[in-house]
């Protein structure tokens, strides 16, 4: 049977999602769990819905992987985080609907960064979650600059480039909000995301927030689609993915059907 599993980590001490030999990841501590809970010398597989990077977290990331039939849910939870180290837990796990795949079913991800733009308001409880920067935030330029990039676009100058992979995506939200003294998040919504796509967007608008650059530039860099050396990636541990959305069980199918279709250029 497929089944859907959600969790959430703490990337600090994870070099990102995907598996790789001799080094800590999400997936490969996903998977020797699995392993271990099912009594299997051979893990099953898991699939997720997007690869985080290095030091980046998530309290939303879903997978799906097979399993033996006659599972129950509740037990493979509780016997699951009986075994993952404390910074995963799975936080829910159910047969999958027909069609589900966690990657291209998917409609969107929701990333969300933080930041601290004053030292009064620095915590070195958080120190692991939110970037610290030196100079004060204009949210509202930032806000101006972010909301020029929504859409789909060829968001090349954002993205390492990847032989054969598509740079065009459909940013659907892109916008900034003070949640406290001192605290700016910025949510970055899109159908999906290319590798370092939302900390190099974030990068781009950090500049305008504090008054380096017009908020014409980030829609300027957009529009050249090529990587600009001026863009500053910012660092992943203030990135979070929160949320996978996925369409109507009945719907789920079709989806990842369209989403494996590769895009085309935009113009």
């Amino acid at each position: 049977m497929r089944w859907r599993i959600d969790l959430r980590y703490d990337g600090t001490d994870f070099h990102g999602w995907a598996r790789q030999g001799g080094l800590r990841t999400v997936q490969g501590v996903l998977e020797q769990a699995l392993g271990t809970v099912l009594r299997q010398p051979e893990p099953p597989a898991v699939t997720c819905a997007g690869r985080t990077d290095t030091g980046v977290h998530a309290r939303g990331q879903v997978v799906h992987v097979w399993l033996p039939e006659g599972l129950v849910a509740r037990n493979l939870v509780h016997r699951l985080n009986g075994v993952l180290p404390d910074d995963v837990w799975v936080s829910g796990a159910a047969e999958a609907a027909e069609g589900f795949d966690a990657r291209f079913s998917a409609l969107s991800r929701r990333y969300v960064y933080r930041i601290c733009d004053d030292p009064a308001a620095r915590d070195p409880l958080t120190r692991n979650h939110v970037l610290r920067v030196l100079q004060p935030l204009d949210v509202d330029r930032m806000n101006e600059a972010s909301q020029r990039l929504l859409g789909e676009h060829d968001f090349a100058a954002f993205c390492r480039r990847r032989e054969g992979a598509t740079t065009v995506r459909a940013l659907l939200e892109y916008s900034w909000r003070r949640t406290g003294p001192g605290l700016v998040e910025a949510t970055v919504i899109a159908d999906a995301f290319c590798h370092s796509m939302v900390r190099a967007l974030v990068g781009s608008v950090l500049p305008v927030g504090d008054g380096r650059r017009d908020v014409s530039w980030p829609a300027e860099v957009l529009a050249a689609r090529v990587r600009d050396s001026a863009v500053f990636v910012v660092p992943a541990h203030g990135l979070t993915l929160e949320e996978v959305r996925y369409p109507a069980d009945e719907d789920l199918a079709a989806r990842a059907v369209e989403a494996r279709a590769v895009r085309g250029k935009v113009h």
